[in-house]
């Protein structure tokens, strides 16, 4: 499966627009391209069970996010606070940046 463009990038800040955590925001911590999905802090959390291992581990009940998919979270603009749609512009030395569309601010300084 080829890897997919994404709108989100590791480090960015995103509010959730739909599913059961609508609304809420935090900071994204990992991108999975080739899935279309991405991990939000403190968002989605699950609970897995885990069995001790011999030495390593204690066994118990940990609470880890789980992805979620990337069309379902829109980036949050550092200079209007908003959540809004984004857009690539070649700046004049050559390299590609995303801006904002409702404020037409830089997003990648």
């Amino acid at each position: 499966m080829a890897a997919k463009w994404l709108h989100v990038k590791k480090s960015d800040t995103v509010m959730v627009i739909a599913g059961k955590e609508k609304g809420k925001s935090g900071k994204v911590l990992q991108v999975f391209p080739s899935k279309g999905r991405l991990t939000v802090e403190n968002l989605n959390m699950i609970k897995r069970h885990k069995r001790p291992t011999r030495g390593k581990t204690d066994g118990g009940i940990f609470e880890r996010e789980a992805a979620l998919d990337a069309s379902n979270v829109m980036i949050v603009c550092g200079s209007c606070n908003k959540p809004t749609r984004t857009g690539a512009r070649i700046l004049t030395d050559g390299t590609k940046a995303r801006f904002c569309k409702k404020c037409n601010e830089l997003l990648d300084k």
